[in-house]
Parts: C-alpha cells; sequence; structure tokens
C-alpha cells in the first residue's frame, strides 16, 4: 500500500508541474488568455486533488 499511495501522491504533482509549465509556457509566448484562465483554474483543481492525497496518506501513515 505505501508503494501504491506513493506512486499515486507523485503523479499528482507531477500533474501539478506540467500544467503549471503550460501555463507559464503559454504567457510567455503571448498566448491565449483564455487557455491562460483555463490552465489556472485546472492547476488549483490538481493541487487540491494532490493536497487531498498527501493529507490522507499521512493521516492513515500514522
Amino acid at each position: 500500500m505505501p508503494a501504491t499511495s506513493n506512486l499515486l501522491v507523485a503523479i499528482a504533482v507531477g500533474a501539478v508541474f506540467v500544467v503549471l509549465l503550460l501555463g507559464l509556457g503559454n504567457m510567455l509566448r503571448g498566448g491565449s488568455p483564455n487557455l491562460s484562465q483555463k490552465l489556472m483554474r485546472w492547476r488549483v483543481g490538481l493541487q487540491f486533488v494532490a493536497i487531498l492525497l498527501i493529507v490522507g496518506v499521512l493521516w492513515f501513515r500514522k
């Protein structure tokens, strides 16, 4: 179970990182503001999920 939970946390954090990089890349090249807003919303949602996973893993490992 610990390896599975570690993998889930790593995937969630990696997804946040990828969306963050996509958003930064879009901003730096002067891309669509609508896409930037959509990516920001995705990033916030993914961060929420990642934090819930991290707290859940810590809770069950105590």
